[in-house]
């Protein structure tokens, strides 16, 4: 993946993003007074290889002046009908409001429906507010089942006829 939105770079993720793809979600999460977790909900940013790229998902950055400013990310799960979960879609106070989240949202949709994938999962926390309303707006359902223990809301879109 590599795809520009106006003085923004999206690409795939490298093993040397790991410092700063860990800094740029440590610090969103802080921002919203949501705790890091590198033992529990966020060592998959640390060990991207394994959580991502081995079982056939994607792990992105977002780039703006060479500093990075965001990640997004996903990979298959079991819950639902070939199904993958978009997990650390974090974007620094910087990069918002610019659409930047929306075009995001839409690049992985569209990188996900090629991969022949069904249904899309997001967990995410009610303080997030952009992000919950970047979701509702984008056709995402409320849905049950929680699994991380900072998230309080989970949803689902059904891609079958997204594009």
């Amino acid at each position: 993946m590599k795809t520009q939105y106006r003085d923004f770079l999206i690409r795939d993720w490298h093993n040397s993003d790991r410092t700063a793809a860990a800094e740029v979600i440590r610090s969103v999460l802080a921002e919203y007074g949501l705790g890091w977790e590198p033992g529990g909900a966020d060592r998959d940013v640390l060990e991207v290889e394994d959580f991502y790229l081995a079982s056939g998902g994607e792990f992105w950055v977002i780039e703006k002046q060479g500093q990075l400013v965001g990640t997004g990310a996903y990979y298959p799960v079991e819950r639902g009908e070939q199904a993958v979960e978009i997990r650390k879609m974090y974007l620094l106070a910087e990069a918002r409001g610019q659409g930047m989240g929306k075009y995001l949202l839409h690049q992985l949709e569209k990188a996900i429906a090629f991969r022949g994938f069904r249904q899309i999962w997001i967990e995410t926390a009610s303080v997030l507010v952009e992000a919950v309303q970047l979701y509702e707006s984008s056709g995402y359902q409320p849905a049950d089942g929680v699994e991380t223990a900072r998230c309080d809301r989970v949803y689902v879109k059904f891609l079958h006829t997204m594009f």
